[in-house]
């Protein structure tokens, strides 16, 4: 029976070795790689190689997005002379991080630059980014089950009501409410976007041979309508028309 035990015990020992060898491996190879991709994008950046840094940086966001990798791409992009993309990966860096103060001052030297507006934001828009976006969408969400809790949980566990309970449901509903247009602000700013290429044309119908009623600029912003195929209805400050798809980068990283 003991030698029995003791060979159960080896097997299990075997088992939980070979788990967290497997662990190891399959955890600490995805972050070497980044480790080392994010190396060379910024040893490629400090030697001017300004095309090969925003490259590296560019798959890097598209694997795991942060605010640090999109202010590093947009650095690289605006050292390339690509406005628009520049512009692009700063707003998503504040997308993420709106406290990110590199990117929101890079944003406004570029524009200052090259002379370009930035989006129009309604006041929910404008609340939405006091915040991260996700956060408005958990902040109203854990404030509307604590108001719910503070409704059920009393009758539930039979407590004496009390002013404080009170005081703490009405913080709640407020917290909630309050955090509704800023939600609504997060989900509109979706379609915010730039235009990518220069003199991009913006046509009257949805089609390669359609009208173009005007040219736009690189780094133009614009609201997304609608799309259809390869074509997206946005409303610049002026006016509004068609473009294609590829030549239009949204805010929101998707």
């Amino acid at each position: 029976m003991r030698l029995a035990h003791t060979a159960f015990v080896w097997r299990r020992i075997w088992v939980v070795a070979l788990l967290q060898f497997l662990a190891g491996v399959l955890f600490s190879a995805p972050a070497a790689e980044v480790t080392n991709r994010f190396t060379a994008a910024q040893s490629a950046y400090a030697q001017g190689e300004f095309i090969t840094a925003a490259r590296d940086f560019a798959t890097m966001v598209s694997n795991a997005p942060s605010a640090g990798a999109f202010q590093n791409l947009g650095n690289s992009e605006w050292q390339s002379g690509r406005v628009a993309e520049a512009l692009l990966a700063w707003e998503r860096a504040l997308w993420i991080d709106p406290r990110d103060a590199q990117s929101r001052n890079n944003l406004q030297f570029a524009r200052e630059t090259a002379q370009l507006e930035s989006p129009d934001l309604t006041w929910g828009e404008i609340a939405s980014t006091w915040l991260p976006a996700s956060w408005w969408a958990w902040l109203a969400c854990g404030s509307l089950w604590f108001a719910a809790s503070l409704v059920v949980l009393p009758s539930v566990l039979r407590w004496r009501k009390s002013g404080w309970q009170q005081a703490l449901m009405a913080i709640g509903l407020g917290v909630f409410l309050l955090s509704l247009p800023a939600n609504y602000g997060a989900m509109t700013r979706t379609k915010l976007g730039f235009v990518l290429q220069a003199e991009t044309p913006l046509r009257l119908t949805p089609t390669a041979g359609g009208e173009a009623a005007t040219k736009l600029a690189a780094g133009e912003p614009g609201r997304v309508l609608r799309g259809r195929g390869n074509y997206l209805l946005i409303r610049t400050r002026l006016t509004s028309g068609w473009v294609e798809r590829e030549k239009f980068g949204l805010i929101s990283p998707q």
